[in-house]
């Protein structure tokens, strides 16, 4: 390698190593810094509940902070979701009614907010809706495949082993038998009488005031005010104003998300000035390769 190519590849990789370093010093900075709670402003927690419902813990955690921070003042639960699995539905269900034993709660419902998120709000102290919110779906569903006929054309036999009569049901080489269909309705029958009680434990109903509305149907904000799920319609600066009201707060408050974790954050950060780095380093070496005399060999951890 040449004096000119060493002197350039010595310059780049200076300096990627130094806005490498000023990049993490940043980081670590900023996940130092105070975080944004010096507003004298009353403090209201938002917990945002904005994809398919398949785990409790983040937002588990998020509510368990909020309830147990004195300086937040009350909770609202933002949740735009078409629902998902029911046991996290139902862990963060109940995570938002230990708040509610301390704190207002109340829920803002985003453009969906449908069974399972519909399940999570019914916790909060008050449901405001948009007029066009798709909410309701007070109904469980599951979809069983049969791959019987298909397994026959691509000539596959399928043998199952078993102890215990339903241990393969939902098989889906082989027609499903009526008891194994009748075991499936009553296992759904379950978990929807589950749904329907917290619906009428939270909306303080009767289960004969629920049950027209609960056969899976979906409803708008506007039909759910009427039909008695919701409270009010109205935006997420509407539920703010409700939360004002609920907690006796004399001005706006403060707005305050839950923190990411500190440490997964300084590891996205340190992930993508990594990334970038050895894609600048990578572009330099195919370059320098190609314009140096002789053939160049590269021991790095990545392939140029």
């Amino acid at each position: 390698m040449d004096k000119r190519a060493i002197t350039v590849l010595a310059f780049i990789f200076g300096g990627l190593f130094l806005v490498f370093f000023a990049f993490l010093a940043l980081a670590l900075t900023a996940v130092r810094a105070p975080d944004g709670r010096v507003s004298r402003a009353p403090q209201v927690g938002v917990v945002e509940i904005d994809d398919v419902i398949m785990d409790s813990k983040r937002t588990r955690e998020a509510l368990d902070r909020f309830r147990k921070d004195s300086r937040i003042r009350g909770v609202i639960v933002r949740v735009d979701t078409p629902g998902g699995a029911v046991a996290p539905t139902q862990e963060i269900h109940d995570a938002i009614i230990r708040t509610a034993r301390e704190k207002r709660v109340v829920a803002s419902l985003g453009s969906t907010a449908a069974s399972g998120g519909y399940y999570v709000a019914v916790a909060a102290d008050e449901i405001v809706a948009n007029p066009g919110t798709i909410t309701g779906s007070i109904g469980v569903i599951t979809q069983l495949a049969n791959l019987e006929g298909l397994a026959e054309w691509a000539r596959i036999d399928i043998e199952t082993l078993k102890v215990g009569d339903l241990k393969d049901v939902g098989n889906p080489f082989r027609q499903m038998t009526d008891d194994e269909r009748q075991f499936y309705y009553l296992l759904l029958t379950d978990i929807h009488e589950q749904f329907v009680t917290a619906v009428a434990d939270g909306r303080e109903a009767s289960l004969e005031e629920i049950l027209p509305v609960a056969d899976g149907r979906v409803l708008t904000g506007q039909q759910a005010l009427e039909a008695g799920l919701v409270d009010h319609l109205g935006s997420f600066d509407f539920a703010v104003d409700r939360m004002m009201e609920l907690a006796e707060l004399k001005e706006r408050p403060a707005l305050i998300y839950p923190k990411r974790d500190e440490l997964q954050m300084l590891r996205d950060l340190f992930g993508a000035a990594s990334r970038s780095f050895a894609s600048g380093v990578r572009e330099e070496l195919k370059e320098t390769a190609f314009t140096s005399s002789g053939p160049s060999f590269w021991l790095l951890p990545f392939a140029p």
